[in-house]
């Protein structure tokens, strides 16, 4: 197979700080996922860095108030708790730039047809509140800004984590032009849904064959109802079989393949494709990265 030396990926150097390894969230995944994907040779004159973000870029999908007292260490305990990781600049930092980091590659791949981001997926933001690790929503801001911005028509979100994108869904519930669709295990987190334009609740232990059917059949039929602009690929890897906050019984070779045929299938169709790594839990946080690097090593066999 011929490997793609110009897959467009973005990456920027504050997506990872220093912070608790024992943390639920694994911080050290984006540093770990770049690392490993320039050993694998992936990364050449390809990459591409978002500019630092501010609360300012955020208003147009978050309210202005909650954006202020995030970035000013004003949100109550209460709040924060929800949210689920400490308060820090260097989280402001990188939770600000991570949504241009999204944007970027949605721009690229409307100009290469492909373009993998090595972070993104924030999808349990909402409007005017964090949760579940996600403090601003990547895939409200990049959809409603190329929209916004006459780039693209209409947007498909296809969220393929294992936890529902209840903060895109609420975000979006009203935009004509953004079309949310989430498969995920229905008994898990967030265990008060809000409704997707399309939620296909999967059962706990599910395994390859079927869910491959499944979004084969979702997403061939999306994009041929739709014929949408531009596909989000939300490419979380928190389906494995063994993922820490997972339940679904999907293998390593199943998320290949699961990627795989999102990725083709859009190319196929003619669709422009952008992808983030959205949600992944492991203790062994080398073993983590190489999982959310089978998005971009799938990006780069097409």
């Amino acid at each position: 197979m011929t490997i793609n030396p110009n897959l467009p990926l973005v990456y920027h150097p504050n997506y990872s700080f220093s912070f608790d390894p024992k943390h639920r969230f694994v911080m050290s995944k984006f540093a770990n996922l770049y690392h490993y994907v320039q050993q694998q040779g992936l990364i050449t004159n390809n990459l591409y860095q978002p500019e630092l973000g501010t609360p300012s870029d955020l208003e147009l999908v978050h309210c202005e108030s909650y954006l202020w007292d995030l970035w000013h260490n004003q949100l109550s305990d209460k709040v924060m708790r929800r949210i689920g990781l400490p308060w820090s600049e260097a989280l402001m930092a990188r939770t600000f730039t991570a949504p241009l980091g999204t944007l970027k590659t949605a721009e690229l791949a409307l100009e290469h047809g492909i373009a993998c981001h090595l972070a993104g997926g924030t999808h349990h933001a909402h409007y005017d509140f964090g949760s579940g690790f996600c403090m601003v929503n990547d895939l409200a801001f990049t959809a409603t800004t190329l929209v916004k911005n006459k780039h693209v028509n209409n947007v498909l979100i296809f969220d393929l984590d294992v936890h529902q994108g209840d903060g895109t869904a609420a975000m979006l519930k009203h935009d004509p032009y953004v079309f949310t669709c989430s498969v995920h295990c229905e008994k898990n987190f967030p265990f008060r849904k809000h409704d997707s334009d399309l939620d296909i609740g999967l059962a706990n232990n599910l395994s390859d064959t079927r869910y491959l059917d499944i979004v084969k059949n979702t997403l061939e039929g999306l994009i041929a109802d739709l014929n949408p602009d531009l596909v989000l690929y939300d490419a979380g890897v928190d389906v494995w079989e063994h993922d820490g906050l997972g339940k679904l019984d999907i293998t390593w070779q199943g998320i290949e393949k699961r990627d795989a045929l999102v990725l083709n299938t859009c190319q196929s169709a003619g669709v422009p494709v952008a992808t983030v790594i959205g949600g992944g839990y492991d203790r062994d946080h080398k073993r983590l990265a190489q999982r959310h690097a089978i998005i971009v090593e799938q990006a780069a066999l097409i």
